[in-house]
């Protein structure tokens, strides 16, 4: 049985006094707001909320939860799903507040605070017509992406976001802030990219950036659900040989309200083709002509438009507050059968907000080596995210949506591969991070968390549980 650390008010006091930033208790008026995440899922009570707006303020808060043996969530943007972003009892660590960025935009590089999302990031590159891969929502954190899976619209052109970062400043279990990067604490540096937050608090990336937009070629192609067999085919075999410069999804959703849609198509089921192009417009108008020409559009939305707009594009489809679980799993090959089940269940989804998005891998992604970084599966061709999403407070909508990702999972399971990267998905515990990473991978990792870590402060997360904690677990009575 555990016990719940009590916090002096003093000590409170204390650390605020210390801060740059700020200190929220539950007292506070701007508590409530503060303590809430992006998954509306998730109600959680923090003793303390530290609102950090330096280096030092993180410092001080992984300091002050040591001191006082407290349970940790670490916070950036605040998307992850099974929200590990905030806590009962414990200090929420929030660096959403960190927002510093400095740009070269003549090396091509940029040194980013965790604060910042993906749609301030992006704003500052554009202005150079720079970029790298970024979340497919713009309020998702770059730091929770960048540790965890780096996935977007770009990763076939760019790889994944960790595929670019040079360089990460983080505070460790014990209040030391270090630097890892291929030629200064190498081997943490390749834990850093995929092992998440699981070895301290990372504050600053400094990531390689590359020419992209402002401009580009890209939106989504709405079509009639009776086409998505044909279209799943086609683009199966298209992507197998398509340029870097291709990337997108094929997402099974619900027409929006929006006026570009025919008011009787509201909330109607459709599928959609998500292209992001970033050659020229000439050539991405010859490419994606016979996607068209399979597709039939019944809405046509590609076309030159700013990188930040396709960024996003998906945004108010997933507002803070929003309700979610999610399954997500690889696929070597997507085939036949596979396509007969996914076209099933993407037939079957249980509100207009929940979306089952399958993304071509490839390009890039599989150009870095299986062992150069944390994260794995180079090889694999596809990945479905089954997106459960609803508004709705009540217990019959969260699980029928539950039911109805697990449902599609199951289904889907025979045609799947495991490594699948951890931020995708709503599993949780350690036979899933097991098999994420592989026993050699896994093995490294321990190490890592052997070496940064021991005491396992930094545990919400997909956790790499240290050596000692685990062989305590194992010799636990059942």
């Amino acid at each position: 049985m555990s016990v719940r650390p009590v916090i002096g008010e003093a000590a409170v006091h204390q650390l605020d006094a210390v801060l740059a930033g700020s200190v929220l208790t539950p007292e506070h008026p701007d508590y409530e707001e503060a303590r809430k995440v992006w998954n509306g899922m998730i109600d959680r009570r923090p003793a303390v909320i530290a609102r950090c707006k330096a280096v030092s303020d993180v410092i001080q808060a992984v300091d002050f939860a040591r001191a006082n043996a407290m349970t940790v969530a670490v916070r950036s943007g605040g998307h992850s799903v099974p929200g590990y972003g905030t806590c009962d009892d414990g200090i929420v660590i929030d660096v959403s507040g960190m927002k510093g960025i400095k740009l070269d935009p003549d090396k091509r590089t940029v040194q980013a605070q965790a604060g910042l999302t993906w749609g301030e990031f992006d704003a500052a590159t554009q202005q150079y017509g720079l970029a790298v891969t970024g979340g497919r929502f713009s309020t998702t954190g770059i730091a929770g992406l960048t540790l965890g899976s780096g996935s977007g619209w770009l990763e076939r052109k760019c790889g994944l976001t960790g595929d670019n970062l040079l360089e990460a400043e983080l505070v460790t279990a014990d209040g030391r802030v270090i630097k890892a990067s291929a030629t200064e604490n190498e081997e943490l540096f390749w834990g850093l990219r995929g092992g998440g937050g699981n070895f301290g608090i990372v504050t600053s990336f400094t990531l390689r950036l590359h020419e992209v937009g402002p401009i580009v070629y890209g939106g989504q192609l709405a079509c009639s659900p009776d086409r998505a067999p044909e279209i799943l085919r086609f683009m199966r075999e298209y992507m197998k040989d398509a340029p870097d410069d291709l990337g997108g999804a094929v997402a099974f959703l619900s027409a929006p309200p929006e006026d570009f849609v025919p008011p009787e198509m509201h909330g109607a089921p459709l599928v959609g083709i998500v292209i992001c192009w970033t050659g020229s417009m000439e050539e991405g108008e010859r490419v994606c002509a016979p996607i068209r020409e399979v597709a039939q559009p019944l809405i046509d939305m590609v076309g030159p438009i700013p990188y930040t707009a396709l960024q996003s594009m998906l945004d108010e489809g997933g507002p803070k507050g929003i309700r979610g679980y999610m399954k997500a799993e690889f696929m070597e090959e997507m085939t036949d059968d596979a396509i007969d089940v996914l076209v099933e269940w993407g037939g079957r989804r249980e509100g207009p907000l929940v979306n089952l998005l399958l993304e071509p891998m490839g390009g890039a992604i599989s150009r870095v080596g299986e062992e150069d970084t944390a994260l794995g599966r180079r090889d694999v061709q596809w990945c479905y995210h089954a997106l459960g999403m609803w508004m709705e407070p009540d217990a019959d909508s969260e699980r029928r949506n539950v039911d109805w990702a697990r449902g599609l999972a199951t289904a889907v399971a025979p045609y799947t591969v495991p490594g699948v990267y951890l931020n995708y998905t709503s599993d949780v515990g350690d036979e899933r991070v097991r098999s994420t990473y592989g026993p050699k991978k896994y093995d490294r990792l321990v190490a890592l968390k052997d070496e940064y870590d021991p005491g396992n402060l930094f545990r919400l997360n997909q956790n790499i549980r240290p050596s000692l904690e685990a062989a305590a677990r194992a010799e636990k009575p059942a």
